[in-house]
């Protein structure tokens, strides 16, 4: 009786033991890929999406307005002065082949690094959980931010400029 207790004793610190072992090891792993930022929000608090802007009936035979664009200013994968037209209501940027700004070859993007998203005269880019993170006018952003003229957004080593449509 005394040599079965002594098994399930040993058996039970053998089992403390690895489990000890597998939380070091994982906090070491999360160390190493560095912190993601992570917001919880209940609900009814925090960020509100953006409104859609005030759409007018569009005059039917007026020329339809340019759409805005990111303009490349410095940039690993793409030429400076290389223009990201925002013609879709959301634009992806990434390494994703189906992404409209194709930063293929920058390995601080990720595949579906960010979008941005164009709602009437109203534009936002949004971080989707990328690793190293989407900076507008240098600053890091965790929740959809709007952009105005002139705004910097950097992703990886690109950086582009916004510049509304008319």
């Amino acid at each position: 009786m005394v040599d079965q207790a002594l098994l399930v004793l040993r058996i039970g610190v053998l089992v403390l033991l690895y489990l000890f072992v597998w939380r070091i090891a994982r906090t070491a792993i999360r160390d190493v890929r560095g912190a993601q930022e992570s917001m919880i929000i209940r609900p009814g608090q925090g960020f509100d999406p953006l409104p859609m802007a005030d759409e007018r009936p569009a005059d039917p035979m007026a020329e339809p307005p340019a759409p805005g664009r990111l303009l490349v200013v410095e940039s690993d994968v793409l030429p400076a002065g290389a223009a990201v037209l925002l013609e879709e209501h959301e634009v992806l940027i990434g390494r994703d082949p189906h992404a409209a700004a194709m930063l293929e070859g920058d390995g601080f993007v990720s595949a579906r690094h960010a979008i941005v998203r164009v709602r009437g005269t109203a534009t936002s880019i949004v971080d989707l959980g990328s690793t190293n993170g989407t900076y507008v006018n240098g600053d890091r952003i965790a929740i959809e931010t709007r952009l105005s003229p002139g705004d910097e957004v950097a992703v990886g080593s690109t950086r582009m400029i916004f510049e509304p449509g008319g």
